[in-house]
């Protein structure tokens, strides 16, 4: 499972074999979420809000990049 990316203290990944939707995980201290790359949605858990902003601006930039990692793993 890489991390695809570490924004301010937040780790993103995308595991290897892992179920659909096509989604990556959030990961910050104690709290995860995990977040469907196409719409940026939640598909389950919860990062705290100000972190979230951070993560989907990101990702709303790079979904690209997202998208051939998660194409590359699974």
């Amino acid at each position: 499972m890489p991390c695809i990316k570490i924004i301010d203290g937040i780790k993103i990944y995308v595991y290897a074999r892992d179920h659909n939707p096509p989604h990556f995980h959030a990961i910050v201290a104690e709290f995860e979420e995990l977040i469907i790359i196409e719409s940026l949605e939640t598909y389950s858990g919860k990062i705290p809000a100000t972190h979230k902003k951070k993560v989907t601006q990101w990702a709303e930039n790079n979904k690209p990049y997202i998208k051939k990692q998660w194409n590359k793993l699974n």
